[in-house]
Order: structure tokens, then C-alpha cells, then sequence
């Protein structure tokens, strides 16, 4: 076992204010490298530990319960104590002051780019150089690993969303990311009308709304229910039929994902104010939810689980909340209505993995332990387990699936009613408690799931594989799939009709917004946000071209060209690096 290694001194220059201003110590030991070279990891790890484990992206915060907790001490006789900025109050204040105090974790998952530098500079990452030969899971990437740690001196990050995929192929598997989802048995009642534009959409769910005011449970339906938890740079339930069009954000720009357009998203005949104009028609044809300003998607989630909410921006949200084996079985729940004119974006393959990276706390008490379980998040059995809620992967294999008498994947008994039902109550000998609180909480997949298995042969994502397909088959599919030409997923039925534009996985990451571009850039998405909302609810085309205009005019005040500029910059270099990939890889 090795020592505890204390982190390297905080180097004087080239830190930001996030670092540069905490007052890290000086005098800390420069080492942050195990001595020697590793053996073996051993196959069984006598003491118990408690590793903290620092983690921008969890949702949840303390010690990891349920089944993944139980897999996680069973494999490694460890606990996992999430520390989650998110429920902390959000932002960098938990960050800044685990920054201060010259340690942010055991483990740590944070962004890869300036963040991670800053991080290893300021010596509070650990070089697992040492470990690294020992990862073998991990390391069945190594072009991404070496990609990540270029131009450091050892490894310090193993990057999260990998894959074996071709850059410029779909990440996604059964869905793209985004699309026009649609109460599809609704969508049947009023005829299957043809859409050939997103505007073209209203009347029909119009039609839609009008054929059951009502749901089941007695709450009033609205065509349209928005939230604005996850509002940034604007109005984010406004960029999401965007990418229906094929472009992506990038800070004020939206980009095409083949790089043949960018537009501002001020401009007046672009895509947001188009979509902005969407969303007042709709108010005004009383097809938006009035509680949309101030619910949240916890609470707009609740209203799809109950039947009162007609349309999805994302196959994940409809389907997650309606789409139970017994909706289905009635002929019930989301799917997509394709437009005609829609050529809907996706994600590439990220060929040197995503934004987010898997790090180890130069102050971690057994860094070989967190080494250790770090690869295994990259394994078959990691993957599976830790990727079951972000990625569809679909569980441990003894639990959830198993191999059938022909070796190939097939959802058990209990795998449907967890996966595919409300939920179930996980044997005691797995760790008991509700399946779905027992999922983990890292909340980052670190393999994508319909990458293969090289254990199986078959994708992670159970969905992909022919036994869940064959066994799924359900009177709402099956009118789905015979309206779409008989294709068997959402993904084969765009692919065949030239519906999709993949913008290739370059894992670009924007260059941090210097501190004045970061305080415009602030100022400016406020008044985006704040004006975008009143927009939607304006009482008139008088009120919402008014809005418009003090939105462009206050924008434009307070230095939007300024960003706009560094985003549009930003943009192309992305571009320029998907074009790069695409040729490297073809």
C-alpha cells in the first residue's frame, strides 16, 4: 500500500481567481506521485474506508445507498461519501472553499480544460501514473486517456463517456437526444395528421388538447409544460426545438452541427426568437401549462407521470414518465412525430470522451483503492451498474439481466418491473430498499451505453438488444412502427429518412470567458432569460415584439457583441476540430 502523498505547492502565476485567490498553502510538499511502480491490485481489501467523493454533476449528497452502495462494499469494502455541489446551493461556493482548505476529495469528477489544470497546478490531484498500468478497464481507452493528460507530466484524469464508436457516429442509441415526442395514442385519435414545420405542430396538438381536457387522474391537460430549472446562457426549454433543425449550443451561438451555419440568437429570423414566437402562439391558443413559470421539472415531471402534459422536447422525459409497460399495453404513450422538415441533431461519439473527468484527491488515504475503483466504473460489471440510470445501461448482470440459453442478453423478471415498471424492492442479499434509490449517484456514465461489451458482444443499453426488443413489442409500438414505415426504433427511422445530422464527437471544450467577458456575459443572459419568459406570456404580438426589441436593445447595451464575438470564435474552432476528427477517424 502506499503512503499518503501530500499535494505539490500552489504555483505562483497562471492560476485564475478560482484558485489564485483561496490562499492555498505554499508550503505543501511538491510530490503528488505514488514512489515506485504498483503492483497488482489485490484481489480483496481487508480495512474498511470511506472515500469522499467530489462530484459536480450528482443530484444527491451523503453515503451511497441501496444496491450499487452494496456492489461497491462488497467489491472494494468501501463507502462513497458524495459531496455534491449541486445540493449544496449550487454553484462554486462548496468548490471554492474544498479548494481553500487544500482538498477537494478522495475521488474527484470535475471538468476537464482549465478546471482540471488549475486543479493539478494548485496540487491537489494526484498523478496515478503508477496505478495506470494496473487499469485495465480504463485503460482499453487509453487514445482517450492520453488524449485528456497531453501536455501534463503523468495521469491525472480518466475521461467520463468514452466509447469504441466512430466520432461521427450517433452516441445515442434507440433515441437521439432531442425530438418532437407526442402523446402518440392522441396523435392517432385526431388521425395522424401530416406536420411539415414546428408551427405546423400547434394545431394538431391543438386538436390533441381538445380531444381529452381531461387525464385520468382529473387534472387539466396542457399540450405544452415548461420549467426553468436548467436556464443559462437563455431560455433552455427554448433552444430545445432547435436542435429538432440540427443545431447545438455554443454560449449565444447556435451552431449547425455540420458547421454551415451559426446565428445569434438575438437574431430576428433565427431559430430562438422562432421558437420564442412557438411558444407565444401556443399561450395564445391556450395550450401552455400557466404554471410553467414557476414550477420545476420535478413537478412538470409529475404532471407527465399523471397523463397531463401532451408533448416532450425529449424522448427520455415522455417516455421515463409515461411510457410504463401498462400504458403501453393499452396503446398509450410518447412517441415521436417526426416534422417534415426536421433533420434532428445528435450527438457524435465523443472521441476523446466528454466534458467531465475522473481525478483522485492528492490528499486521498488509499489512493490504490481509489485507483481500483475507478477502473472498475470502466469494466462490464461498472458499467452496467453505474451507468443503469444515466445511460440505459441496464443493471447488474444476476439482477437485472442475465444471459439466456442461446448467450444472449435478456431483462429477468425483476430487471422489467425495475426498469420498466414503477419500480421494485431489490432482494436483501443485493442491499434491499427501492431499485431506483439504490441507483448511483455519481451520475456520470463513464462508458457510453450502446458501446459493445466485450464480455457479451452486445451494447450496454438493454433497450438495443432483440430479446427487450422482441419482448416490448406492445400496441403502441406497433401502430407507432407501422405508421413509420415499419422501422423498429426512433433512431432507424431517421437514419433511413435522412433526419439526422450528427455533429461530430471532437470533445471540444470553450476556453473560459476571461472576467470581463464572464461579467457581460452574466448581465446579458439575465435580461435573455427574464425577457424570453415574459415573451412566451405576452398578452399580444404588440407586447412580444416590444419584449423582443428591449431584450436585443438592453442586450446590446451591456456588451452582447463582446461575447457574442468570443462565442462565435469559439464556434468555429469546435468546427474546426469536428472537421479534424472526422478526417482522423472517418
Amino acid at each position: 500500500m502506499f503512503r499518503n502523498v501530500p499535494r505539490r505547492s500552489v504555483l505562483t502565476g497562471g492560476l485564475s481567481l478560482t484558485l489564485a485567490g483561496l490562499g492555498l498553502s505554499a508550503c505543501a510538499s511538491k510530490s503528488t506521485t505514488p514512489e515506485g511502480p504498483a503492483g497488482p491490485f489485490p484481489e480483496s481489501w481487508d480495512e474498511a474506508l470511506t472515500a469522499d467523493v467530489f462530484d459536480g454533476l450528482a443530484n444527491q449528497m451523503g453515503e451511497q445507498p441501496g444496491w450499487f452502495g452494496a456492489m461497491v462494499a462488497d467489491e472494494f469494502n468501501l463507502k462513497l461519501n458524495v459531496i455534491a455541489p449541486n445540493v449544496a446551493g449550487g454553484g462554486d461556493t462548496l468548490y471554492n472553499t474544498r479548494v481553500s482548505a487544500g482538498e477537494l476529495g478522495d475521488i474527484v469528477l470535475t471538468d476537464v480544460g482549465q478546471k482540471l489544470d488549475e486543479l493539478i497546478d494548485g496540487g491537489l490531484l494526484l498523478d496515478f501514473s503508477s496505478y495506470y498500468p494496473n487499469m485495465k478497464s480504463a485503460a482499453r481507452f487509453d487514445d482517450a486517456v492520453q488524449k485528456v493528460n497531453d501536455g501534463k507530466d503523468g495521469i491525472y484524469a480518466i475521461p467520463t463517456q468514452i466509447s469504441s464508436l466512430k466520432p461521427t457516429e450517433p452516441s445515442e442509441g434507440i433515441d437521439p437526444t432531442f425530438g418532437p415526442f407526442v402523446r402518440w395514442d392522441l396523435y392517432k385519435e385526431v388521425g395522424y395528421p401530416a406536420i411539415g414545420t414546428l408551427e405546423d405542430l400547434l394545431p394538431v396538438l391543438k386538436d390533441m388538447q381538445d380531444a381529452a381536457p381531461a387525464a385520468d387522474n382529473g387534472g387539466k391537460v396542457y399540450s405544452l409544460s415548461l420549467f426553468a430549472d436548467w436556464d443559462g446562457n437563455y431560455m433552455n426549454n427554448a433552444k430545445q426545438p432547435c436542435c429538432y433543425y440540427g443545431y447545438d449550443e455554443m454560449g449565444f451561438v447556435l451552431v449547425k452541427a455540420d458547421g454551415s451555419d451559426y446565428q445569434s440568437i438575438l437574431d430576428d429570423d433565427g431559430l430562438y426568437v422562432r421558437v420564442l414566437q412557438w411558444f407565444f402562439d401556443a399561450n395564445q391558443l391556450g395550450l401552455v401549462d400557466p404554471d410553467s413559470t414557476t414550477q420545476n421539472y420535478d413537478s412538470l415531471f409529475s404532471k407527465m407521470q399523471g397523463g397531463q402534459v401532451l408533448f416532450s422536447f425529449w424522448p427520455w422525459q415522455g417516455q421515463a414518465a409515461y411510457n410504463t409497460e401498462d400504458h403501453m399495453a393499452e396503446g398509450k404513450g410518447f412517441m415521436i412525430a417526426p416534422l417534415a422538415d426536421q433533420r434532428i441533431f445528435s450527438y457524435g461519439a465523443p472521441a476523446s470522451g466528454a466534458d467531465q473527468v475522473f481525478s483522485i484527491g492528492s490528499t486521498a488515504e488509499d489512493p490504490e483503492r481509489a485507483a481500483a475503483f475507478i477502473d472498475w466504473l470502466y469494466s462490464p460489471a461498472g458499467v452496467y451498474a453505474n451507468s443503469s440510470q444515466t445511460m440505459g445501461a441496464a443493471g447488474p448482470q444476476g439482477l437485472t439481466w442475465e444471459l439466456n440459453d442461446d448467450g444472449k442478453p435478456e431483462l429477468t423478471d425483476f430487471g422489467r418491473k425495475a426498469l420498466l415498471a414503477d419500480g421494485a424492492t431489490v432482494p436483501d442479499e443485493w442491499g434491499g430498499g427501492s431499485y431506483i434509490d439504490g441507483t448511483s449517484w455519481l451520475n456520470v456514465t463513464t462508458v457510453l451505453g450502446n458501446d459493445e461489451d466485450p464480455d457479451t458482444g452486445y451494447p450496454y443499453n438493454y433497450k438495443m438488444w432483440e430479446t427487450y426488443q422482441a419482448s416490448v413489442a406492445n400496441p403502441l409500438t406497433d401502430d407507432w412502427a407501422a405508421k413509420m414505415g415499419g422501422a423498429s426504433t426512433t433512431m432507424e427511422y431517421l437514419q433511413d429518412n435522412d433526419m439526422l445530422l450528427v455533429g461530430t464527437g471532437a470533445s471540444y471544450v470553450a476556453p473560459e470567458d476571461s472576467s470581463e467577458v464572464e461579467t457581460i456575459r452574466n448581465q446579458v443572459k439575465a435580461v435573455i432569460v427574464e425577457n424570453s419568459w415574459k415573451m412566451a406570456f405576452a398578452a399580444d404580438q404588440a407586447e412580444f415584439d416590444s419584449l423582443l426589441k428591449t431584450m436585443q436593445d438592453t442586450a446590446e447595451g451591456l456588451g452582447y457583441q463582446t461575447v457574442l464575438d468570443v462565442d462565435m470564435a469559439n464556434a468555429k474552432e469546435q468546427n474546426t476540430q469536428r472537421e479534424a476528427i472526422a478526417a482522423e477517424f472517418g
